[in-house]
């Protein structure tokens, strides 16, 4: 049987004055272990700019991985492998998108098209966002926001779908999109 809390709702519930508005009130106030308010510590003592930080970080090692491996000139079985390319042969959605980042960062745009037309495509959209997003978290900028909603983004994924079937195809003119 559940006795009545003080603050409203029953015991081992959230309590009605102790929760953000909007918080659903009846459900269960979860104990706070030693791990969560560790993390919960360190989250109010970060600086605002670790994160973007942490993930620029993330991709100049992408960056410096494929700078470094040089996918052009890597044999097609070389580590590391598509392993669907490698098991059936078919180039799989991302096929070719290393070899296009390296042609873009060798400022080859039509060779990196030729590899991975849609990554070359997208690649300024992701860099302004990421740039956007960056900025807000870490300086506090607000940079014009670019409004993609779902139809937008189903539309770039089935384009992404089409563009993967067509590049399998084993027809002419298809065949020369095979990387």
């Amino acid at each position: 049987m559940q006795t009545a809390h003080p603050h409203g709702g029953h015991e081992g519930t959230a309590p009605q004055g102790d929760w953000p508005a909007g918080y659903p009130a009846g459900y269960p106030v979860a104990e706070s272990d030693r791990l969560t308010r560790f993390v919960t510590r360190m989250h109010a003592r970060t600086p605002r700019w670790v994160v973007p930080l942490a993930a620029v970080g993330c991709v100049a090692a992408g960056i410096g991985y494929t700078l470094l491996s040089d996918p052009t000139r890597s044999a097609p079985d070389a580590l590391p492998t598509c392993l669907l390319k490698l098991t059936t042969g078919l180039d799989c959605p991302g096929c070719g998108g290393t070899r296009a980042l390296w042609y873009v960062l060798h400022a080859d745009l039509p060779a990196a098209a030729r590899h991975h037309f849609l990554f070359v495509f997208a690649l300024p959209f992701l860099a302004y966002l990421f740039v956007a997003w960056a900025g807000r978290q870490a300086f506090g900028w607000r940079l014009p926001e670019l409004r993609i909603g779902p139809k937008l983004v189903g539309g770039f994924l089935a384009a992404w779908l089409a563009f993967s079937v067509v590049r399998n195809l084993p027809w002419p003119p298809f065949t020369a999109l095979y990387v």
